[in-house]
């Protein structure tokens, strides 16, 4: 982890490119091809290169996993719990460098991939927390019988995760899935799977061989992840349509499934809302941290008609501010969007918006040091009342684009925001606390903020999932550990 790096005359970071093979247990194997991955702000530049893996390697992966769970889920939750820690330590010792080269191959703020591994800590000592609250067996007794519970390890987990916050998604269930006696097998996204596995390879060094595998490489090689019959559970992070698709797979070995899918995500301002700077600073940031690219990020502003004129104004003016450049420049307010796919699905949402005769607002500025044709760079961008049947509306456009919507009845909004498809996330902003929680309990969404929004509200002690087509099951909370835990009761006479 020691690559040399610098910043050149433009204030770009550079560094040696990293090389990552898979980790199957315990070993890094080498493929016959490998991926190169670039750099979202300077295209042409290349942060380093990932094996790929054939279907093959991927079963190999599963097959360590197995052989592996068999003698780390005979040891205890205390023993278990401290090997995670100690390959956490590990993964801290390299903090620095992890951070940066996750904003370059990223292309988000180094500040937000900082956060990803302060997620990552934190989480990893929340489920230690949570096993040492466990027993290995709870007794029963009533005459005729006595009976002993036992928590019990699923068996081989795979967990996918996506591209935008892969490091602090990826925490909020490997920890817990290992202490909780699984061996896992982690699939990084295509575009950014340089820090993952470099980070997964540290916190292997404490763990037994083939406890922790690492496959990257193409999705149609993947197939072993969700269709083995070895696979116990599939944690996966992504869209709707690939979150369905990975249930009907799983339903063929009747694999448990966690999935956190898409949220189109409404804040709702009363009309009480205080739009001081604070507050705007706080909305502003809840739709563009990572370029608008976070599933729990405002994808809608609700704004009461009276109020509509002043908020367009004010937003308008703390977007102006905006500075979109590199992620690793201290003048850079918002980084590039990841990928060419997502840039041209930003355009287009923004485009269609535009020709229906809806006004479009482009803000900020692009830094001096950046050219925009170097990179994914998109400003951000206001959409002001329009048409509601529009995708910059009905859809999660994940990218740095905003529609602000005038509403008149807040009843009939949470009617229609209950009707939908998403129910990932909402917040509500008002000056009343209380009024504000007398909404957000009528909102059927997985989790309501009030007067905040997206990760810097987030509480890692509650359960975190979505309703109707957001998602399948919960993440952390106080029973994070016992999504992967199966009871098993063994009863006597008494």
């Amino acid at each position: 982890m020691s690559a040399r790096t610098w910043y050149d005359s433009n204030r770009r970071f550079q560094a040696e490119p990293v090389d990552v093979g898979l980790l199957i247990g315990g070993r890094r194997v080498r493929t016959a091809e490998s991926s190169l991955i670039h750099d979202p702000g300077f295209t042409a530049e290349v942060v380093g290169s990932a094996a790929k893996a054939t279907e093959k390697d991927v079963k190999a992966a599963v097959d360590a996993a197995a052989d592996a769970w068999r003698g780390w889920s005979t040891m205890s939750f205390h023993e278990r719990a401290d090997a995670v820690l100690k390959g956490l330590s590990a993964v801290l010792r390299e903090r620095e460098p992890l951070t940066e080269l996750l904003s370059l191959e990223n292309g988000k703020l180094r500040s937000e991939a900082a956060k990803e591994f302060a997620s990552f800590e934190h989480r990893c000592r929340l489920a230690a927390e949570q096993a040492a609250g466990l027993a290995n067996v709870e007794n029963f007794a009533l005459p005729p019988v006595r009976s002993e519970v036992y928590n019990l390890s699923l068996g081989v987990v795979s967990i996918i995760i996506p591209f935008n916050w892969p490091i602090a998604i990826l925490s909020s269930s490997l920890a817990f899935a290992l202490i909780a006696g699984n061996s896992v097998i982690v699939k990084p996204p295509p575009t950014a799977p340089l820090t993952v596995t470099l980070a997964m390879e540290l916190l292997s060094s404490a763990l037994p061989p083939g406890v922790l595998n690492v496959v990257t490489g193409d999705n149609d090689a993947m197939r072993p992840l969700i269709s083995d019959p070895a696979i116990a559970h599939i944690v996966f992070t992504g869209s709707t349509a690939a979150g369905k698709h990975i249930m009907r797979a799983a339903a063929e070995n009747l694999a448990g499934v966690t999935l956190e899918l898409g949220g189109n995500d409404p804040a709702i301002l009363l009309d009480d809302a205080v739009l001081d700077s604070q507050t705007i600073t706080k909305i502003v940031s809840g739709v563009f941290s990572t370029a608008g690219q976070v599933c729990m990020a405002i994808k809608r502003i609700y704004v009461p008609h009276g109020r509509y004129e002043e908020v367009s104004a004010l937003l308008t003016d703390a977007l102006d501010q905006y500075v979109v450049g590199y992620g690793l420049s201290p003048e850079s307010t918002m980084g590039p969007v990841h990928s060419p796919a997502q840039t041209t699905r930003v355009r287009n949402v923004i485009d269609e918006a535009r020709a229906s005769g809806a006004e479009v607002r482009e803000l900020g500025t692009l830094a001096p040091t950046v050219d925009a044709s170097s990179g994914h760079y998109l400003l951000p961008s206001l959409v002001l009342n329009p048409d509601e049947r529009l995708s910059v509306v009905t859809e999660e456009q994940f990218g740095p684009v905003i529609p602000l919507i005038p509403y008149t009845d807040t009843r009939e909004l949470v009617d229609q925001l209950n009707g939908e498809w998403s129910g990932l996330n909402a917040s509500v902003w008002s000056g009343d606390v209380e009024r504000a929680a007398q909404t957000a309990r009528q909102l059927r969404v997985g989790t309501v903020w009030i007067n905040s929004a997206n990760a810097v509200a987030k509480d890692d002690r509650v359960p975190f999932g979505g309703f109707r087509q957001s998602g399948v099951g919960r993440a952390l909370g106080p029973d994070a550990l016992g999504a992967f835990l199966e009871p098993r009761a063994i009863t006597f006479p008494a």
